[in-house]
């Protein structure tokens, strides 16, 4: 993979990490526990992740106990079948090793960053999982600043940290939402919809003077 020259006018590139450095591809694991549950099709995602205990502590006004707590409430789980599920819940993550590899080939070249809504449970697995840490410059998740994408704060606080100006910032997010986010203030802008896709934009935003 040929990477473009460095250019001035990008100076700094900022990843979200779930549905772009990490994506759910084999959805067998949770499937198994919806039909044995009788939950209907990305029900037990919806359980886990868009619970009220999910966001608080994306936040860091909860913990990752809080969320499996009310899993287990909810399905009336014992201690075995929750921790049986919690594995299964994350068994079909995978690294999108094509778009970490560019990443990781930006530097020195350029800046980089990860900024993630994510709980601290999510952030372990990704770096002992998937080897994030020393991917980037610096890496912001929601629960240790108090505040999720799309609020302004969450990209200001990367852009402080990268140390430069928001223009001169790449985002890239799979979510139409946080997208809109980082334009609002200011950020250059990639949409994620696969591997290929984000690589050209950013090749061709890097490459612009």
């Amino acid at each position: 993979m040929t990477m473009p020259q460095a250019r001035k006018a990008i100076e700094a590139v900022v990843f979200d990490i779930g549905g772009v450095l990490v994506r759910t591809l084999d959805w067998t694991p949770r499937a198994r526990w919806e039909q044995r549950l009788g939950l209907p099709e990305r029900g037990l995602s919806a359980l886990v992740f868009d619970s009220r205990q999910a966001m608080l502590a994306s936040i860091g006004q909860a913990s990752d106990e809080d969320i499996w707590r009310n899993v287990a409430t909810h399905l009336r789980l014992s201690d075995q079948q929750l921790a049986d599920l919690r594995r299964d819940v994350w068994a079909g993550d995978v690294a999108n090793t094509a778009m970490i590899t560019y990443l990781r080939r930006l530097r020195p070249s350029y800046k980089t960053g990860i900024l993630s809504n994510a709980w601290p449970e999510m952030r372990q697995l990704n770096e002992s999982r998937f080897g994030l840490p020393d991917a980037v410059d610096h890496a912001i998740y929601s629960f240790e600043i108090g505040v999720l994408k799309p609020a302004p704060e969450a990209y200001a606080e990367i852009v402080e940290r990268l140390a430069v100006q928001p223009n001169k910032v790449v985002f890239v997010d799979d979510s139409a939402v946080n997208i809109e986010g980082a334009r609002q203030v200011g950020l250059q802008v990639v949409h994620f919809s696969d591997t290929g896709q984000a690589i050209d934009e950013l090749n061709r935003l890097l490459a612009e003077r």
